[in-house]
């Protein structure tokens, strides 16, 4: 025992005992943090996961011929819905002498937020309708309300609570980086000594590699981030402008018909005293990668001698503006379908954020679309123009922000063509700098646009004969509309231009009839997206003929 002993005191490895033991406990160490780590990623990913599997919800169900589309969102019976795709349940109120009706209770068109296991309302036109949303079983079978109650929510909640989301997951990912630097300055702590060498070695060279680095690459990666910068600006020689007649007038300018290089040109001539006018616009126009099949071709801007009038040299459109050709051409349903495409193909263009070999297109809402505002080609497609009420969203060093080209707005959101407003833009219930409030306005003038289109589409009447060309609302509200009967037509009694009886028997008549509700609801989140407008007018051309 004793000898053993002895044996086990006197053993050579003890000495290198502490050493080895040391290690030990630093592999531990750092095992039990990968380990943690991987459990706390883990973890979020089933949190966030366990969202992205809904179970079926159960809605109480109750709609209007109006709101039928609603029944298309789950599986129907008698006053009992189950949700295919959306966890939340919705209701929609009229407030009729101080008592609400319901409009629809059904299970929610789009994906969206929908904190509460109550239906709370939520105020909305002044307090003429009741909106709420819920997460539980049958919840928008009762509302919680009184007259009293419910100040007007924020503005399109749901990008808030994106944003809430948004915010506990990036705070997540910090508190990771955060533990990940302090596991990294322990192991760098235990090599600092071993690695003194290598790394002043390495600063050397980096040092020298800075030394030799031109100067101004570091200024080009910078301007390189920021889109606040536009193409450069394509100067006309004005003296090559050619006026020869006007072809179009406008409260901020006229259009002349020209010649510029021997081609037909069209020249939008702004006073002096509307700068800021012209200014707007050509930052539109000038903006990288704006050349689109759906976009007037820009050729380049100038200005008289005399240092009078700002120029804007854009294509010539043979066929005019879209409402004058209507006024003066009726269509048959390819031909239609052809102005309807290009159109919806435009605004998508519009409203994408681009980036591509290292330049960004940032998304531009239009904010004045009308058929006065789509010009015709020969080819029979649209293109987009007039851009001074246009708000760009700018990206700059990583700070987004939003420019507003109008400088007319006296702070509301009523801007643009009284007639194609939208609900929320007539009550002035718009956030300025939310992007998908502004792109929505132009979804709801979309659609009244495919409207007119299709009401001049002779093979979507019987004999072939479509009537005369209206503009929206012209047939109920008369020429010349005034804001308040607008409000009470479009806003308080909800109601949408006339759709012909006739077009539900016809094979792409219901097709015709959803795409335009869906493009109008007075819900801006319920509304579809120019591109998917543009996606359904594809899918219409190839299994819809009359």
């Amino acid at each position: 025992m004793t000898g053993k002993r002895g044996k086990l005191l006197t053993f050579p490895g003890l000495i290198n005992t502490h050493s080895l033991l040391g290690r030990a406990l630093l592999r531990a160490t750092m095992i039990l943090q990968q380990w943690w780590l991987i459990l706390a990623v883990e973890c979020i990913f089933i949190c966030t996961s366990s969202q992205s599997f809904p179970q079926n919800r159960l809605c109480a169900f109750q709609v209007t011929p109006r709101t039928n589309r609603f029944a298309t969102v789950g599986n129907v019976s008698g006053s009992v819905q189950l949700c295919e795709n959306t966890t939340c349940c919705v209701g929609y109120y009229r407030v009729i002498d101080g008592q609400p009706k319901v409009d629809v209770l059904a299970c929610d068109i789009v994906e969206k937020s929908c904190p509460d296991a109550t239906c709370k309302a939520q105020k909305r036109f002044n307090g003429r309708q009741i909106k709420c949303v819920c997460n539980t079983d049958l919840c928008n079978s009762n509302i919680t309300w009184t007259p009293e109650s419910a100040e007007p929510p924020p503005t399109y909640s749901y990008f808030l609570d994106k944003l809430k989301k948004a915010i506990i997951l990036t705070g997540t990912l910090v508190v990771l980086c955060f533990l990940l630097l302090i596991v990294a300055a322990k192991w760098r702590s235990q090599f600092k000594k071993k690695n003194a060498e290598s790394a002043t070695r390495l600063e050397t060279r980096t040092i020298k590699l800075n030394k030799e680095k031109p100067p101004f690459l570091d200024d080009y990666s910078v301007s390189r981030l920021c889109s606040c910068q536009t193409t450069k600006t394509s100067e006309i020689d004005v003296a090559n402008i050619e006026l020869q007649q006007i072809v179009g007038n406008g409260h901020f300018a006229n259009v002349w018909q020209g010649k510029f290089q021997g081609s037909t040109v069209a020249v939008k001539v702004f006073p002096a005293g509307w700068k800021t006018k012209f200014t707007a616009e050509k930052e539109v126009y000038e903006l990288p990668l704006m050349k689109h099949a759906g976009i007037v071709h820009f050729l380049g801007t100038g200005r008289k001698l005399d240092g009078g009038s700002w120029l804007i040299v854009l294509q010539f459109a043979e066929c005019g503006s879209l409402h004058s050709y209507l006024c003066k051409h009726t269509t048959n349903w390819k031909s239609s379908l052809k102005l309807c495409r290009s159109l919806s193909q435009g605004l998508s263009y519009l409203h994408s954020d681009l980036h591509r070999h290292g330049l960004h297109k940032p998304p531009v809402a239009h904010r004045d679309f009308s058929s006065s505002n789509v010009l015709v080609r020969a080819d029979g497609t649209c293109v987009l123009c007039d851009f001074g009420c246009s708000t760009i969203l700018h990206s700059c060093s990583g700070h987004h922000h939003w420019q507003s080209h109008t400088t007319n707005m006296e702070g509301h959101a009523q801007l643009g063509t009284l007639r194609y407003m939208s609900p929320e833009i007539l009550e002035g219930h718009v956030n300025l700098r939310n992007s998908w409030c502004l792109m929505q306005g132009d979804i709801y003038a979309l659609a009244l646009l495919l409207w007119e289109i299709w009401m001049r589409c002779s093979d979507l009447f019987e004999g072939g004969i479509a009537p005369q060309h209206l503009l929206p609302y012209e047939s109920e509200l008369g020429a010349n509309v005034t804001l308040e009967r607008i409000v009470q037509h479009v806003v308080h009694m909800d109601e949408r231009p006339s759709i012909p009886k006739h077009w539900e028997t016809l094979p792409q008549g219901s097709v015709l009839q959803e795409l335009l509700t869906d493009c109008w609801d007075c819900d801006p989140d319920a509304r579809l997206t120019a591109q998917c407008v543009a996606d359904r007018l594809v899918s219409l051309e190839s299994c819809c003929t009359p």
